[in-house]
């Protein structure tokens, strides 16, 4: 099923943005990325194969997205890196009610002061997208993590 070139072009700018935003430490767009009633988690992929709703993130709202900035940038301490989130694959499907499926695999590069950049985490993205005021936003984004372990320093957005 082909996708309409405009919107192919609107996912994968919102995607790019998404990136930029979290690969510049501009926490504080994360959550503009969402609805108001958004739903954001992170879940391994044996947990999200089986319908289980154990997450290691779980954020139901805007308002609890903004908690977790609040959250990164006044309490938590963590030494400083560089992130690098990479995007490809993207699939598309538009549903009839307005709403965009889309799926996509990830990459998050991460690299400390004097290491080596590593691998931080894969998967792939379940996202489900809808127009508000005129601008695609997550309604749901689910970051399906292949490995069934995950650093302790998960404390960013993926």
């Amino acid at each position: 099923m082909s996708v309409d070139p405009a919107l192919r072009f609107e996912v994968e700018d919102l995607y790019a943005a998404y990136a930029e935003a979290l690969d510049g430490f501009a926490l504080e767009l994360w959550p503009d990325f969402f609805v108001a009633d958004g739903y954001y988690e992170v879940i391994p992929r044996e947990n999200y194969d089986r319908g289980l709703p154990l997450a290691v993130i779980r954020c139901e709202s805007r308002g609890m997205l903004e908690d977790r900035v609040t959250a990164i940038r006044e309490t938590m301490m963590f030494e400083p890196r560089y992130m690098r989130h990479i995007v490809s694959g993207i699939r598309i499907r538009p549903g009839g009610d307005g709403t965009v499926a889309v799926t996509a695999n990830y990459v998050v590069l991460e690299t400390l002061p004097d290491e080596m950049t590593r691998i931080f985490n894969a998967g792939r993205y379940v996202d489900l997208l809808v127009r508000e005021e005129g601008v695609l936003r997550f309604r749901e984004k689910r970051c399906v993590y292949d490995s069934c372990l995950i650093p302790n320093s998960l404390i960013l957005p993926i």
